[in-house]
């Protein structure tokens, strides 16, 4: 699940979401008022910004947001978000260099990359969906598995336009706020590709991911769970799911790397983006995934906290 989390940008370019807009529904039910929300307040000695935890894919359980985090938004002269996807010429440019870098050399195909079994699971996966498994002959297995990952969260039931991050927005952009990306199309891409020889961490990926699917209905409620309680300790064990535990050695440095490559260095460029708005003064309510903000010693709150900056969560 973890890992799945990694490529959630690149679902919403996939599925084309972005630019929806959700209309609020008064009818809906608010989110449950049970122990503190993936939201705080960090601030220096003149100024605040407001960082809310996202999840990628949700549902419309999820809205109205709790009045706290309203009130925050609407006082907010900005939008800061991972990557602004509101911005057609971000999201064509993140289309475009995904297809680049998720295509495998000419001549190449999938089950020719791929270990035999992992294939034949695979083959059965996509037979059992009616999906063709030709469409992904071309990919690569990282590419595979995010399209993999598409249809499967599809098939749950889950529209990435509720996708906090995304209804946040379409919300910016009716309302004239200036939504800022904290992330380049070459950053994010650049963070999740394997255009290796070898193709070995994006061969981990889609394992983790065959792993995952026939548990994904489960893991996805959870995780949807955790969000609306602030369970952060939820958050965690659905995150951290070992289902993909690396079988060796070789296995483990790539979790690893792909872990430093995809959190613990953007982590670090989060929060230094994030301080710099506290140093301008800027009125910014900040909106990105939940796991650069509990996961691990180094996420974005401890590094701002380290910092000296109070932190408040509500």
């Amino acid at each position: 699940m973890k890992l799945l989390s990694l490529f959630s940008v690149l679902l919403l370019v996939l599925v084309g979401c972005a630019g929806t807009t959700l209309q609020k529904d008064e009818s809906l039910p608010n989110v449950p008022e049970v122990g503190k929300h993936f939201f705080w307040q960090v601030s220096d000695d003149n100024s605040s910004v407001w960082i809310l935890g996202s999840v990628h894919f949700a549902d419309s359980t999820f809205y109205p947001l709790d009045s706290v985090i309203e009130t925050a938004y609407v006082n907010a002269e900005e939008l800061a978000v991972e990557i602004d996807l509101s911005d057609d010429s971000v999201s064509n440019e993140v289309a475009t260099k995904s297809l680049q870098q998720g295509m495998l050399p000419a001549g190449t195909t999938l089950n020719q990359v791929l270990p035999r079994a992992m294939w034949n699971t695979l083959d059965s996966i996509c037979a059992a969906w009616n999906f063709p498994v030709m469409g992904l002959m071309r990919l690569r297995p990282w590419f595979a598995a995010t399209t993999l990952s598409v249809i499967a969260l599809q098939r749950a039931g889950i529209n990435p336009e509720y996708g906090v991050d995304v209804v946040m927005m379409d919300r910016a952009a009716i309302d004239g706020k200036a939504i800022v990306g904290l992330e380049t199309a070459d950053e994010q891409v650049g963070a999740l590709a394997d255009t290796s020889d070898s193709d070995s961490a994006g061969i981990y990926y889609l394992k983790t991911t065959l792993n995952e699917i026939s548990m994904l209905d489960s893991m996805v409620a959870q995780m949807m769970r955790a969000w609306k309680t602030g369970d952060e300790e939820l958050l965690r064990s659905v995150m951290d799911d070992d289902r993909g535990k690396p079988s060796d050695e070789g296995e483990e440095k790539i979790r690893k790397d792909m872990e430093d490559r995809v959190y613990t260095s953007r982590n670090g460029k989060m929060a230094k983006s994030i301080a710099r708005f506290l140093v301008e003064d800027r009125n910014v309510f900040v909106v990105i995934g939940a796991a650069h903000l509990v996961l691990d010693e180094d996420n974005v709150i401890e590094q701002l906290r380290n910092s000296g900056y109070k932190v408040t969560r509500y």
